[in-house]
């Protein structure tokens, strides 16, 4: 890449686009080869609160949906489709997005160069990020992109004495039936490649497809092997399930089963809204209000549990006793008894918890012995316990999530739309450091107890899961690629992962 001095005028034009607030959120770079990989090395030195941060996306090869992933991998957002990601970005909160300057060179090398304009127009015109595109003047995606308000950075001196960029060697084509070729190719090469064939090669396009916001981000053919068997539906080649669960075993996950939609034995329960473990049952909510009881070896149906809910169920918190808690999209506290009549205590409870609720909803719930644990919209948990009631104000914002478990010394679980999942101890102070947290918010979070000690499952809303075996201080990360919606932990430490095509138990290896 040729070396950009920052007194060449298009890099000093460039620079003086980025800090005025009343220009265009697009600006188009011409002749100036090497200018976005400089600014992109150059990047503001204090990546502080309200800093921007320069994300670089290089467009040779890319597709629009391979240039989608790639984005929504830099704003912190998971995006099945280039419209899913201009979606996303138009319904949530700014977050990343608003500190954000894509920088994509080469849009001439791109192999949909047209689609991937219409998907960064797209972008720019949201008004949340700052887009800069290297273009070649009067071709049909720079025509594109010129309509309308922009911003124009050109060096016709530097043009005329480098010439036209030469555009960069195509890779060879793949054999994309080949799982163990795929999973060791370029993903953004194999990206185009199924973008562009229609064949399904036995069902490793259709996987591909559904992950590949993951699989390009994965690090190694193991990590791409395990995503592929995470979501192949069992329509497929049935050569390909084996091939897979061995190209996977260097990665420290081990799918135990997956279903996913038009699977049919088992089949796949519908998209997940809720989930919760009772036993050796999962407890399944979808986005209509049915709760679906499957077994948790292998995913078959047991049955419905028969709730007064009407609507959306948010939350699922099976009690020791049986009894199972649900909260709606209202915020309000249901209970389905289990089998044992109740112990009054633990009925005057529930009950006393289901009054405070219908006059100050929750946000989120979870459930251990003799104590109900709620969350609110504005960042308290409170600890309903036969003792009395333990609050503690925990997140910036709505908490989102709770979870509780009953050890040897009990603690509840909480994270937040600020992305912090904290622990503490009803009755005691709060740790005023997080365990963990990223910049996006908390979506799910489940605990338990296992014979390694408390494990703590969390999800968020980029699509990454964490488990951590608290005690340890130990944790390992899964990212499916399709959002995550729930999830839920077992005593023999199975994760179970509830997206909006797949529900998926993974093992860690030991």
């Amino acid at each position: 890449m040729p070396s950009v001095r920052a007194e060449r005028p298009g890099a000093a034009a460039l620079l003086g686009w980025l800090t005025d607030p009343e220009a265009p959120r697009l600006c188009l770079v011409t002749g100036a080869p090497g200018l976005l990989g400089w600014l992109a090395a150059h990047g503001p030195r204090a990546a502080g609160r309200h800093r921007s941060t320069r994300a670089l996306v290089p467009l040779t090869g890319r597709s629009a949906l391979g240039t989608a992933w790639a984005v929504a991998d830099h704003l912190g957002v998971v995006a099945g489709s280039a419209d899913d990601l201009v979606r996303a970005l138009a319904t949530s909160e700014t977050g990343r997005a608003g500190r954000t300057v894509l920088l994509l060179p080469a849009l001439h090398e791109a192999a949909e160069p047209a689609a991937v304009a219409r998907l960064l127009k797209d972008l720019a015109a949201l008004g949340r990020v700052r887009v800069v595109v290297e273009t070649i003047p009067d071709t049909p995606e720079h025509e594109l992109l010129a309509e309308g308000r922009v911003a124009l950075v050109e060096e016709a001196e530097e043009a005329e004495e480098t010439g036209t960029p030469a555009a960069s060697p195509r890779p060879p084509a793949l054999q994309l039936a080949d799982p163990a070729e795929v999973c060791a190719a370029d993903p953004v090469a194999v990206t185009t490649g199924y973008v562009t064939d229609p064949d399904d090669h036995g069902g490793l396009r259709t996987a591909w497809l559904r992950a590949g916001q993951a699989l390009c981000a994965a690090g190694s053919p193991a990590e791409r092997a395990l995503l592929l068997r995470a979501v192949l539906g069992d329509a497929a080649d049935p050569r390909l399930g084996p091939a897979l669960d061995a190209l996977a075993a260097p990665a420290p996950w081990r799918v135990r089963w997956s279903r996913v939609t038009g699977d049919v034995a088992p089949p796949w329960p519908g998209p997940v809204a809720a989930l919760a473990a009772q036993g050796g049952t999962l407890l399944v909510a979808d986005l209509g209000g049915t709760v679906r009881l499957l077994a948790a070896s292998d995913a078959r149906p047991l049955g419905v549990l028969d709730h007064p809910v009407t609507g959306r169920v948010t939350a699922l918190a099976p009690a020791p006793d049986g009894t199972v808690l649900l909260l709606d999209e209202r915020g309000r506290l249901h209970t389905v008894r289990g089998r044992d009549p109740r112990p009054p205590y633990l009925q005057r409870l529930t009950e006393a918890v289901s009054a405070t609720l219908s006059r100050h909803p929750g946000t989120a719930l979870a459930a251990i012995a003799g104590s109900v644990v709620v969350g609110d919209r504005l960042g308290s948990v409170h600890a309903f316990g036969l003792t009395g009631l333990h609050q503690a104000a925990l997140h910036s914002g709505r908490v989102t999530a709770v979870a509780a478990v009953d050890s040897a010394t009990p603690f509840v679980c909480s994270g937040g739309a600020d992305g912090a999942v904290r622990l503490w101890t009803p009755g005691q102070d709060a740790d005023p450091a997080p365990l963990t947290e990223r910049r996006s918010p908390v979506v799910s979070l489940a605990a338990t107890e296992t014979p390694h000690g408390p494990v703590l499952a969390a999800a968020w809303a980029d699509g990454t899961v964490e488990l951590h075996r608290v005690e340890q201080s130990a944790s390992r990360a899964f990212r499916p690629g399709p959002p995550v919606r729930a999830v839920t932990v077992s005593p023999d430490g199975t994760l179970f992962l509830g997206l909006e095509e797949a529900l998926l138990a993974l093992t860690l290896r030991s």
